[in-house]
């Protein structure tokens, strides 16, 4: 079951922007889960970040020939959270 913060990623840009890997396309964008909560656990669905299909590849180990360490997909990730929770904010989707 989707949770309102996951559906809202439906049709918005990507906040990852993983340099010559984004496909900015927000057709493809889904709500990508922080990974590190435990073994096959994700995070709350307020720790993720809105994702195009071809960041969320990378981020997930989907394609490997990607030149990022996981040190820079992590940073990736928390910065497109970050700008992700500013938009659910923003919209009245995530409410303080």
């Amino acid at each position: 079951m989707q949770s309102k913060y996951t559906k809202s990623a439906r049709d918005q840009q990507c906040q990852v922007r993983l340099p010559n890997i984004c496909n900015w396309n927000p057709e493809t964008t889904v709500f990508a889960h922080l990974s590190g909560a435990g073994l096959a656990k994700k995070h709350s669905d307020i720790h993720g970040a809105y994702c195009c299909s071809d960041c969320h590849d990378v981020l997930d180990g989907r394609n490997s020939n990607a030149p990022f360490s996981m040190t820079e997909k992590k940073i990736a990730h928390y910065e497109g959270m970050v700008r992700t929770q500013k938009i659910m904010i923003d919209e009245g989707v995530l409410k303080l």
